[in-house]
């Protein structure tokens, strides 16, 4: 690895969880491992670890108005269908949308987006025969909205199974306009399980062997574009930062993991976490690297945790003369179960508005070589000086604020409440 860009284009390629794509790139990753290993003159390699994720083969998938079919992809898992529905355009599907709204078991519901689950248990309430969802702007091409088929995830499935279709939001504008009445859907899939894998590096602590940092980043992507920014660029740099502890190991142990299928819902971080529950008391602090080296921008550090890990970061940065725009809350990436688990986390990266994620237009161009050192050399040094201090500088807990964050973004919080009207209720 020349540099960390080359290792970023060599990643650059489409690679979703659960394809023969994103195994490719995890034997990439591996390769890298070992070669750092080799180089460095240690006898530590890399190691896959496996896991289950859902899927589904769509066969066919249709929206059909007025005998024209237009550019639609599928909810992945959620079910059949082939029949005309009426059409309903309900915006955000609020509460006050479906007043008197009766039964729609003969209707497909457009909607401007599912933003919660409240919104589809609406839908299953009202037996709605299919919803469809818009995507883009309305001066996108079809390729340009960047479609590509998402999973229905379970704590939406939990509610019950709905066909679901993504259009562009050009056609969608098309049908409000025009005030469409009926249109014909087509939904043929077969659920399935597939494979994926994390990809997993452990250098042991030269002192402290039982108090471990875990160091997370994502190398899978979604169906379109290069997912260079996202994540092609937190993979290496994490590679980067492997380099250099395999050859100066620190005082406590460091775990590094390369997650599997995270845009298909955290999937290889939670498979780590569930498949290593006893060995997570080891580990006091992770670090997750996830979109980094934008050309453009400015340094990102999101904290989740409690008030010394705030103050740490703030006087960390003064102290490096670090620059990065700093905020508290959970990171919607791989930290997050490993947070779950009251282990405290650092999210790492670099944001801009020059650069769009999860569209065909996460590119090479954005990155830059130099950006993407500067992030590595910042963590470089924060990771070293948490692994060799004589005290960890922050605590492994989560307060009470971050726990309920981390509830209602693992979907828990809905469950929290249903739960306690019944226990009112008895």
């Amino acid at each position: 690895m020349e540099n960390l860009l080359d290792f970023v284009k060599k990643l650059s390629f489409t690679r979703i969880g659960g394809s023969p794509e994103e195994k490719a790139a995890a034997e990439m990753i591996l390769q890298e491992i070992d070669l750092a290993g080799e180089e460095a003159g240690s006898d530590i390699r890399g190691e896959f670890m496996p896991f289950q994720i859902p899927g589904a083969n769509v066969e066919k998938c249709s929206v059909t108005v007025k005998g024209r079919e237009i550019k639609s992809v599928a909810y992945l898992r959620s079910g059949n269908i082939d029949r005309d529905c009426r059409l309903l355009y309900l915006e955000d599907a609020l509460e006050i949308d479906f007043a008197e709204i009766g039964d729609l078991s003969d209707t497909a519901v457009l909607l401007n987006g599912i933003f919660d689950e409240e919104t589809f248990k609406r839908l299953v309430e009202h037996n709605a025969a299919a919803f469809l969802v818009l995507q883009g702007k309305y001066y996108h091409s079809q390729e340009e909205a960047s479609l590509y088929a998402k999973e229905l995830r379970p704590h939406l499935i939990r509610n019950g199974k709905i066909p679901g279709f993504i259009i562009t939001t050009a056609d969608a504008m098309t049908l409000v306009k025009e005030e469409v009445e009926t249109i014909h859907l087509t939904l043929k899939q077969e659920d399935v399980e597939r494979d994926s894998q994390n990809v997993l590096a452990v250098i042991p602590g030269t002192q402290d062997k039982k108090e471990e940092i875990v160091l997370t980043a994502h190398y899978d992507s979604v169906p379109v574009g290069t997912g260079t920014w996202d994540n092609a660029t937190g993979a290496a740099a994490l590679l980067g930062i492997y380099r250099h502890f395999i050859a100066h190991p620190p005082k406590r142990t460091l775990r590094f993991l390369w997650c599997g299928s995270e845009e298909l819902g955290l999937l290889g971080s939670k498979a780590y976490v569930e498949q290593n529950e006893e060995q997570l008391e080891h580990i006091k602090f992770c670090f997750n690297f996830d979109m980094c080296g934008t050309t453009l921008g400015s340094n990102r550090i999101v904290m989740t945790g409690n008030k010394e890990l705030e103050i740490f970061v703030d006087q960390y940065c003064k102290l490096t003369g670090y620059s990065a725009r700093a905020k508290q809350g959970v990171h919607s990436s791989d930290s997050a179960p490993f947070c779950d688990k009251g282990i405290p986390a650092l999210g790492l990266g670099r944001g801009t508005g020059t650069a769009e994620i999860h569209t065909i237009h996460d590119l090479i161009p954005t990155i830059s070589n130099k950006a993407l050192e500067k992030n590595v050399d910042f963590a470089i040094r924060m990771i070293g000086d948490m692994a060799n201090a004589a005290v960890l500088p922050v605590k492994r807990e989560m307060p009470e604020e971050r726990k309920k964050e981390l509830d209602k973004y693992f979907h828990r919080d809905i469950k929290k409440e249903e739960k306690t009207e019944n226990a009112k209720k008895e």
